[in-house]
């Protein structure tokens, strides 16, 4: 008996220092935080391409918002690219260059006006940032 209730106590610690660490962790690094780690493993994370917004290659379009952000989502889907996440209202669309290029590239936007969409192309990469900005840009002067 006295062995049972040894058992029964050590099983109550293991799961008070569990509940500990996992209340450290979340205290510590906040949900966000966990929240964008879990992105990176599953490669669906956003945080780089927000990191590299200040070289992005940013182009200004006599477009509203919400006209311009359509018109780049379709651009996107008639070329090879791959959008992985997107979301109107944090003014971004995420891609890879195509299925088999996993290479992320953020295309963000900013309202200048009314009449008037800054967009910014922005990667850690060069060339995909180049070749992703000369394909919408183009498009998007047509």
């Amino acid at each position: 008996m006295a062995y049972r209730m040894s058992l029964i106590a050590n099983r109550q610690k293991q799961i008070w220092l569990l509940f500990t660490g996992y209340w450290l962790l979340i205290s510590l690094f906040g949900c966000a935080s966990i929240m964008e780690m879990a992105k990176g493993v599953a490669g669906v994370s956003t945080k780089t391409l927000e990191k590299n917004r200040k070289s992005a290659i940013t182009k200004s379009f006599n477009y509203d918002y919400f006209s311009c952000y359509t018109m780049v989502l379709d651009i996107i889907k008639c070329t090879e690219a791959y959008i992985y996440a997107q979301d109107i209202k944090k003014h971004m669309i995420a891609i890879y260059v195509s299925k088999q290029d996993t290479t992320v590239v953020g295309v963000f936007f900013k309202e200048v006006d009314a009449k008037h969409t800054e967009v910014q192309v922005s990667s850690p990469s060069l060339s995909a940032k180049g070749l992703i900005a000369t394909k919408l840009f183009s498009a998007l002067e047509k």
